[in-house]
């Protein structure tokens, strides 16, 4: 998914094409080469190693005086995610407190949160592991962020391909509500005084799922909401931000799973804790979905920061045919540039890390490649991807997708010339900051980072 808020990922992006290159990295500090130590992960059932209901989940600290959490405020909360370093997880790194600050304190209409479970990058996997194996965590940190917000109303935009997924979803919203963790206030009078009555939550809060259809650009903040209003999604221009006019035109937050679900154990670990992992301006752990030329594809927890080399060889089990038979990774879902061996041996994977070797953290999404994979195929089976995904409000992004397609496509057939590189290079270009949502950007990106890093492969096609 590519939820970028107020462009600040594509803006770290676009600053790393200008001012970084990758001859000039080689003073960058080692990465750190330690796993993560089991007492500071944040999901302890990631895997699905134990029962999902509420009894099991309670036993592994969810829901652990909750209410304690919701009684010390709105500005207490937010401080917290502020002290803590917590920045979305959904692709942007937008700092969390602050977005969250930005919510107006006092307004005559209502305020919603939305969950963005639209899991749509290509290569991610992380927000559909929490979802499967760690629902209760989603919900309760759906309640502290509903408090920190001052909503009432909760929507969970889920992808629509996650059935499964949303029924665990619902049977933990379910047994919540049951236990009277959960008192959706606008169906008191529905559900009687009974359940009112042993309700222990001091914030009343409804939580509703909501599936997409599938689009890849529902992932952006105001096309899902566009998509949530019964509308096409597309992307809405801002000003006005959503923290102003948002769902119905009400002052709304949306927040990626991975960072709302990480919410409670930071309230209850403390903020201090969390900002103790990683480095400065890239604090706490990260969720890695590891995929492609791997010998065993995974998602895992690990601590910002982490060596990129790190998680292919101790997470990902190595390399199809070895290290040294890597020819590239896409370290952070299928919008940012692609690495080359010689930077993936020293990368941190963190945002300044990531901004540092000219690419970017985005969802987290490590694609590995290795020589047995034709690049320019891959980079153009995703441009194919964006075309397709495109919703066609801007030109650039409308029109650039499928001149980039074409072009990758014809210089993979052989009958590429030296200018199509050129004109490969100026459409990509043209791309960035000038659509609406981030989209355009994210579908020139990877080109871009062919270029930057293999372009002695695609002249090597020419005629």
């Amino acid at each position: 998914m590519f939820s970028l808020v107020n462009r600040f990922h594509s803006h770290l992006l676009r600053l790393s094409f200008t001012t970084t290159s990758i001859r000039n990295c080689s003073n960058i500090s080692p990465s750190f080469s330690s796993p993560l130590l089991d007492s500071n992960r944040v999901y302890t059932n990631l895997y699905g190693e134990y029962p999902v209901d509420l009894y099991s989940s309670e036993s592994r600290g969810d829901w652990y005086r909750t209410n304690d959490i919701l009684l010390k405020g709105r500005d207490w909360i937010i401080n917290e995610l502020k002290v803590s370093g917590l920045r979305g997880r959904g692709g942007a790194g937008f700092p969390t407190g602050l977005k969250y600050a930005f919510m107006p304190k006092s307004s005559e209409s209502d305020h919603y949160l939305i969950v963005n479970a639209d899991e749509g990058e290509v290569g991610t996997s992380k927000d559909r592991q929490i979802l499967r194996n760690e629902p209760h965590k989603v919900i309760e940190g759906a309640v502290i962020a509903a408090r920190a917000a001052g909503a009432q109303h909760v929507f969970v935009y889920i992808r629509g391909e996650f059935v499964n997924e949303r029924k665990v979803l619902q049977k933990a919203i379910n047994e919540a509500i049951e236990k009277g963790l959960i008192l959706p206030s606008e169906y008191k009078s529905v559900l009687g005084e009974s359940l009112v009555d042993k309700s222990d939550s001091a914030w009343p809060v409804s939580i509703v799922i909501h599936h997409g259809a599938g689009a890849y650009v529902c992932g952006e903040e105001t096309a899902l909401l566009e998509s949530l209003e019964g509308r096409m999604g597309k992307p809405r221009i801002k000003p006005p931000f959503p923290a102003q006019k948002g769902l119905y035109s009400c002052p709304t937050v949306i927040s990626n799973v991975e960072t709302v679900s990480s919410m409670p154990t930071i309230m209850r670990r403390g903020s201090k804790w969390y900002r103790s992992l990683g480095r400065e301006g890239n604090h706490g752990t990260k969720l890695f979905s590891i995929s492609g030329s791997v010998n065993s594809a995974t998602t895992v927890e690990e601590e910002m920061g982490v060596s990129l080399k790190m998680l292919i060889e101790k997470h990902g089990g190595g390399v199809e045919g070895g290290w040294e038979n890597l020819m590239a990774v896409i370290p952070g879902g299928a919008s940012t540039p692609m690495l080359s061996r010689k930077v993936s041996e020293y990368a941190r994977m963190d945002y300044d890390g990531m901004r540092e070797v000219g690419s970017g953290l985005g969802t987290g999404a490590v694609i590995v490649m290795n020589h047995q994979v034709d690049l320019i195929e891959a980079i153009a089976r995703l441009e194919y991807f964006y075309r397709h995904e495109s919703c066609g409000q801007c030109t650039p992004c409308r029109e650039g997708t499928g001149i980039l397609f074409e072009i990758l496509e014809k210089v993979q057939s052989g009958s590429g010339k030296e200018e199509d590189l050129t004109a490969l290079e100026s459409t990509a270009k043209s791309m960035i900051g000038r659509t609406i949502c981030a989209m355009g950007e994210a579908s020139a990106l990877p080109v871009l980072g062919l270029l930057r890093n293999f372009r002695p492969l695609l002249e090597s096609k020419l005629k």
